[in-house]
């Protein structure tokens, strides 16, 4: 098969092409810069240059492939109905050469804020009035009927590895600046995580056999207590692991104390069964027991 991924050389996208080629698929990356088509080049893939914004390169790339995996967004907190927006434009814009074709759009969206509190599952509907993201999921899902296998991968908050830019290695900055690594209140409070190889197979089996309006979830650990992530920071930096007060978190944490305070354990129990899909690297804790998020 013949592949367009958007995000193909960002922190995801460069697990997911090499997961394609390696399973005889051919790649043709999305790249906004020179060094991102270079590094698609090493990679083995071919180049469509353009951005999220650029509607007419996302047609074109949807138009010369058989499928298309969507790992692109603008993570911009500071307008982020913005960059549910652009998102939305870029889903319409690939959408469009699928439509009554029964080619795959494979689209990235997240956990969190789905079902706060409860373990979430395939099944469960977000609150769209909630949460803006999930609007790209449930616009993907509405293209089934229009003969598109959509299918929407739900990442845990954090997709750990080598290079993590996200949130852990957040985490480790605050700890770094306060002299502390916190969790909020009692730090029980369950965070999801999955590895980045798991879920560039996750990806693959998708787009190679996913029904159309197929829900997943790249869940490898259903949750990791707060404290446990806070603590494992904190012995690793030589600091003290500390409960911050609610009150206190945005002071603390900054913008990522909003996620990080969330309980949002989920399963991955009918994804399993559907792919057969078995995560076998690496958990977070394992990982950030390497050392490397440590490392300047």
């Amino acid at each position: 098969m013949r592949v367009f991924v958007t995000g193909a050389s960002g922190f995801i996208g460069s697990a997911v092409v090499p997961e394609l080629l390696a399973h005889g698929h051919q790649v043709l990356g999305l790249a906004r810069s020179d060094a991102a088509a270079q590094a698609l080049e090493a990679a083995g893939a071919q180049v469509q240059r353009g951005s999220l914004d650029d509607l007419a390169s996302l047609r074109a790339g949807a138009e010369a492939t058989d499928g298309v995996i969507h790992l692109a967004f603008k993570h911009d907190f500071s307008d982020f109905a913005g960059s549910v927006q652009a998102d939305q434009q870029a889903i319409a814009a690939l959408s469009g050469p699928l439509l009554h074709s029964g080619r795959p759009l494979v689209i990235a969206s997240g956990i969190l804020g789905i079902a706060p509190g409860c373990t979430v599952t395939e099944q469960d509907q977000p609150d769209l009035t909630r949460n803006l993201r999930a609007r790209s999921a449930e616009q993907t899902l509405a293209l089934a009927p229009q003969g598109v296998r959509a299918v929407v991968v739900r990442l845990a908050p954090t997709v750990h590895d080598l290079g993590d830019p996200g949130f852990v290695r957040t985490l480790i900055e605050v700890a770094r600046q306060q002299g502390q690594s916190g969790y909020v209140d009692g730090g029980q409070n369950r965070w999801p995580a999955v590895h980045r190889q798991d879920a560039a197979q996750l990806f693959r089996l998708a787009l190679e056999s996913a029904p159309a309006g197929s829900v997943l979830h790249g869940v490898a650990e259903e949750g990791l207590t707060a404290q446990e992530i806070a603590s494992t920071i904190g012995q690793h930096l030589g600091l003290p692991a500390v409960s911050v007060p609610r009150e206190a978190v945005a002071a603390h944490f900054g913008w990522i104390g909003a996620f990080f305070s969330m309980d949002a354990p989920a399963s991955n129990q009918a994804t399993r069964e559907l792919l057969n899909w078995h995560p076998t690297h690496r958990g977070l804790l394992e990982d950030l027991a390497q050392g490397d998020y440590f490392r300047p």
